[in-house]
C-alpha cells in the first residue's frame, strides 16, 4: 500500500514529550511532506497555545504527556487535551500515536461526533504504518483499533446513506438533498460507517464497493 498522499498540508503540529520519538516522527514526516511546516509541543499547555495560534490542518499527538513543563506525563492529561481540542476544533484532523490506545474508549462518543479525520496508530507499530494513518486522517477518514469496535454499532442515519447509495443508486449530492443535510455530513457518515465495517483505503480497491460488500455481509443491506 502506498502511503504517499497527494495532499500537502500547510502546517502540522506534533505533540510528544519524548524528545527521541518527537525527533524521529518529525524527521520521517519532513521526508514525506517536504513543503509542510511543522511545529512541536511537549506538554498540554504549550500544545493548546500552539494549535490556537497556528491553526494546523493536522495534529499528531501522544496521550501520555505532562500538563505543563516539568510535570509528570499522564495518559489522563492527553485524554483531556484531546477531548478539549475536539470540542474547540471540530474539523481538525488528528492522529493519536500512543502506547495507550485502549484508553481512547473513553472518548468513543466524541470521536464518533468529530467532523475531521481521526486515526489511531500504536507506538509499537512500524513508522510507515503511522504515515498511512497520517494520510488517512488528512483525507478526513476515521480509523479506530479493533478493540474499540467490539460489536458493530451503526446509527440509523448511516443505514439511510447505505440504502440510498446502494439500493436507490444515488450519489452523495442527491443523498444530501433526500436527507436534508449537507454533502459534508454525508461524507462524515461514510467515514463512520466505513470505520464500523472495517473498510479502509487499500491500493487497487474501490472503498465504496468494499463498503457495499461488507454491509451486505453484515446484513445491513438486503
Amino acid at each position: 500500500m502506498s502511503t504517499t498522499s497527494a495532499l500537502c498540508p500547510n502546517l502540522i503540529v506534533i505533540v510528544d514529550d519524548h524528545e527521541a520519538v518527537l525527533a524521529g516522527t518529525l524527521s520521517l514526516l519532513k521526508t514525506e511532506y517536504p513543503k509542510t511546516t511543522f511545529l512541536t509541543a511537549q506538554d498540554a499547555q504549550s500544545a493548546k497555545e500552539t494549535i490556537q495560534n497556528a491553526q494546523p490542518e493536522l495534529t499528531i499527538m501522544d496521550l501520555s504527556i505532562p500538563d505543563h513543563a516539568k510535570a509528570p506525563a499522564q495518559t489522563e492529561v492527553g485524554i483531556q487535551l484531546l477531548r478539549s481540542l475536539m470540542t474547540d476544533y471540530p474539523q481538525l484532523n488528528f492522529v493519536v500515536q500512543s502506547a495507550h490506545v485502549r484508553s481512547l474508549v473513553r472518548l468513543k462518543p466524541a470521536i464518533e461526533m468529530h467532523q475531521g479525520g481521526f486515526t489511531i496508530s500504536d507506538k509499537s507499530a512500524p513508522m510507515r504504518e503511522m504515515l498511512t494513518k497520517v494520510d488517512w486522517a488528512l483525507q478526513g477518514l476515521v480509523y479506530t483499533p479493533r478493540e474499540m469496535r467490539v460489536k458493530l454499532e451503526v446509527k440509523p442515519e448511516w443505514l439511510e446513506v447505505l440504502r440510498l447509495a446502494f439500493q436507490d443508486g444515488l450519489q452523495d449530492k442527491t443523498i444530501a438533498e433526500k436527507m436534508c443535510i449537507s454533502e459534508r455530513t454525508v461524507r462524515h457518515y461514510w467515514t463512520r460507517v466505513q470505520d464500523a465495517l472495517g473498510v479502509y483505503p487499500d491500493e487497487g480497491k474501490n472503498m465504496r464497493i468494499q463498503t457495499e460488500i461488507r454491509a451486505r455481509q453484515e446484513g445491513l443491506l438486503d
